[in-house]
């Protein structure tokens, strides 16, 4: 009975010890826009790596990520968005004819719901330590363009998006 007794003791700590770093590591997400159609679909359920920035360097033009943001949800608690890095601190952005520029180049985006649909914008610098992020469905997403989001702080990235796990047919590693 001891012997049984110190096994189911075993088992439950390594449970938790293992529950313990997927929750310290991973965020696993429901995305409920579609923002970032046709990539990721409201209803898709996605894995956050929390510490990829902390671990595996800064973050990059192209990587998506979840970071908190000032919009409200119907139940008044800050959202938490999915969007594309575009810039990095210290590149410049710019959107004509629909199209982004970084650092006066346009940017090859194959990601993008449909391309040129960008709308305008000045050219803006990206302040260090900061991140210019959208939406890869450009017409309806709420990203760095529109003043209700704009900037991303890198200290409210909440982590990199590493896999899709549902639907089961799309499950995919970024």
């Amino acid at each position: 009975m001891k012997k049984e007794l110190l096994s189911w003791i075993r088992d439950i700590c390594i449970a938790a010890l293992i529950a313990f770093v997927v929750l310290v590591l991973f965020k696993p997400i429901i995305i409920q826009q579609h923002s970032m159609e046709p990539n990721f679909n409201s209803g898709d359920y996605v894995i956050a790596f929390k510490q990829a920035y902390k671990l595996a360097g800064e973050p990059e033009r192209g990587d998506v990520i979840v970071f908190h943001s000032e919009l409200k949800d119907s139940k008044g608690n800050n959202k938490n968005l999915i969007k594309r890095v575009i810039a990095t601190g210290g590149e410049t952005v710019e959107i004509r004819g629909g199209y982004v520029y970084v650092n006066g180049e346009m940017l090859d985006e194959p990601y993008v719901l449909e391309q040129g649909m960008s709308g305008e914008m000045d050219k803006v610098v990206v302040p260090e330590g900061y991140l210019f992020c959208c939406g890869d469905n450009r017409e309806v997403s709420v990203d760095s363009r529109k003043s209700e989001v704009g900037m991303v702080n890198v200290d409210d990235v909440v982590g990199r998006v590493i896999i899709r796990l549902f639907p089961f047919n799309s499950i995919k590693t970024f």
